[in-house]
């Protein structure tokens, strides 16, 4: 489980915004950018390389 604290500084490396965690997916998501970013071993993975696209679906379940 992600440390709280860590959550709250964490920002997209893309658009510097904020992120939701996705705790089900283990996924941080940036809704400008609509990406996510995986959690691998409770570890961010903040590498814009590495975040997958999402749908416009999957962007409107977070508004």
């Amino acid at each position: 489980m992600l440390d709280q604290k860590l959550l709250g500084i964490l920002v997209c490396p893309v658009c510097k915004g904020d992120l939701h965690y996705d705790k089900p997916a283990q996924e941080l998501i940036c809704l400008p950018d609509a990406l996510a970013f995986p959690i691998k071993d409770d570890v961010p993975v903040m590498l814009s390389g590495e975040a997958r696209e999402m749908t416009l679906d999957e962007t409107e379940q977070y508004r």
